[in-house]
């Protein structure tokens, strides 16, 4: 099995030591881990069979695996088991935990592959970064470093499993979460603030517009008033942006319409304080408000030698503040995740193994 390992990853350009410290680790090789984990569907609120696949996987290589429950939310269309997974040595507090997600965002698409790329939903959000994890963590215990993993539920919706994880720590004083990065370490990542209006009206015939009150004509002024908020800006992480991600309203063209919904997602750059009070203020008199997401805006620290960037995007970092100092890395880009083109080279997973391995080594010193 180490020899055929060997020669996969050398048939793709791969050059580092992955096989050097550990036998566990040597025969896992990340593009197929990849591949196992993208050929099962797990999009939000369905990650039981991935988590399920994951804890087998561990425990085969000498993992002591534990399984944690994660509640469906009530707008979950399923009440399938979910779970968090965490793999560590019995009896062992880790030093340094690697983390991120197994649930991707929706529509699930097929895993496929060539010489270079892999393709199809999670391939770099995050289902390849978790088997980087997994080899690199292999690696690091097969040195006698105290290590653990920890992959979590609900993150692309609302960090539901990170904040059940968050109740729990494992005592570790380092985390590393894993986001498409670019193999680059982020110095900051912003926040999430998701905002659900409602408004409210009276149906009539259109033709007739005086008999009745538009729900659909608020909704209209209450988002012109958010597209033209005045939000902070901040010298280092950029401006706070504003996306109008679903609206829905009304019966038919020609009735004037009773009821309307939107939902809005700001990305923070400061304490979401002000952004609320700005929205509500935007609301006032028009529509109803609720804020079901509230993710803080994080500085985070460099690695000496690691070129660095800033994530526009929000992570799991913010609710797992009791599993020590957190780092954000990871091979893939950010610009084709939740697209239809999502892919990931192999080299780059490959990298991410060897880096994720450096990084650990220098911050436990």
């Amino acid at each position: 099995m180490i020899c055929e390992t060997n020669f996969r990853l050398g048939a793709l350009g791969y050059s580092g030591n992955i096989m050097k410290d550990d036998s566990a680790a040597a025969s896992i090789d990340p593009v197929g881990l990849t591949r196992a984990l993208c050929e099962i569907e797990s999009t939000t609120y369905h990650e039981g069979a991935v988590g399920d696949f994951l804890a087998d996987f561990l425990a085969g290589r000498g993992w002591a695996v534990e399984k944690t429950p994660v509640e469906q939310p009530a707008e979950s269309a399923t009440d399938g088991a979910r779970w968090n997974v965490y793999a560590g040595v019995a009896g062992e507090t880790p030093d340094l935990v690697f983390s991120t997600h197994m649930d991707t965002v929706p529509p699930y698409i097929q895993f496929s592959e060539d010489a270079e790329f892999m393709y199809g939903r999670g391939v770099s959000d995050a289902k390849g970064i978790i088997a980087a994890q997994v080899a690199a963590a292999g690696i690091l215990r097969g040195a006698g470093l105290r290590i653990g993993l920890l992959f979590v539920s609900g993150e692309e919706r609302d960090s539901a499993g990170a904040k059940a994880a968050n109740l729990s720590p494992k005592g570790s004083r380092f985390l590393i979460n894993g986001e498409p990065t670019d193999n680059r370490v982020a110095l900051a990542s912003k926040g999430a603030l998701r905002v659900s209006l409602k408004t409210s009206g009276k149906m009539a015939h259109s033709a007739y517009p005086e008999l009745g009150e538009s729900a659909v004509h608020k909704m209209v002024e209450v988002l012109d008033r958010l597209l033209k908020l005045k939000l902070p800006v901040d010298e280092f992480a950029g401006e706070t942006t504003v996306n109008i991600g679903q609206i829905a309203g009304g019966h038919a063209p020609n009735v004037i319409a009773d009821h309307a919904e939107a939902q809005v997602l700001i990305r923070l750059v400061c304490d979401s304080a002000p952004v609320r009070a700005a929205v509500l203020e935007a609301a006032a008199g028009l529509a109803e408000v609720a804020f079901t997401l509230d993710l803080k805006f994080v500085r985070l620290r460099a690695v000496e030698g690691l070129p660095t960037m800033i994530a526009k995007f929000a992570t799991d970092i913010p609710q797992l503040t009791n599993w020590g100092v957190p780092l954000l890395l990871g091979p893939g880009s950010i610009h084709v995740a939740h697209t239809p083109f999502e892919k990931l080279a192999k080299k780059e997973l490959l990298d991410a193994v060897e880096l994720y391995v450096k990084v650990a080594k220098q911050l436990l010193g």
